[in-house]
């Protein structure tokens, strides 16, 4: 059974991911550890302060950690949660499944990008 307090703890990382602004925070952070909030900000046309609330709401999610470094504030990506997440909703029986299907996907594809080539 799942926890309430963990259902609530989803939802915040749910939430936070919903929106792509977040998402592409959520990508310079993690390809730029460490950056800073001007920095940041200047990837978007959007405001500071809309760039602020967003980083807070990945802050409260835990999917960014910032750390105080004198008056500069470091952000990091933290992955916990949206392996909380993939834990949460797989195992290794449906891992086993996943791969065989994906396999199965990818021949698919060949095989139909093979006969396109033979059409063409």
């Amino acid at each position: 059974m799942v926890e309430i307090a963990e259902v609530d703890e989803m939802d915040a990382i749910f939430h936070a991911l919903a929106h792509q602004v977040r998402r592409q925070i959520l990508d310079f952070v993690t390809e730029n550890p460490g950056c800073q909030s001007g920095e940041i900000c200047e990837q978007f046309t959007i405001s500071r302060i809309a760039v602020s609330k967003h980083i807070k709401i990945l802050e409260k999610a835990d999917l960014v950690v910032i750390e105080k470094a004198g008056r500069a504030r470091l952000h990091y990506f933290n992955s916990i949660p949206i392996q909380a997440i993939y834990d949460r909703w797989t195992n290794e029986y449906s891992h086993f499944f996943a791969h065989k299907l994906n396999a199965f996907k990818h021949q698919l594809e060949q095989e139909e990008e093979d006969t396109n080539e033979k059409i063409a």
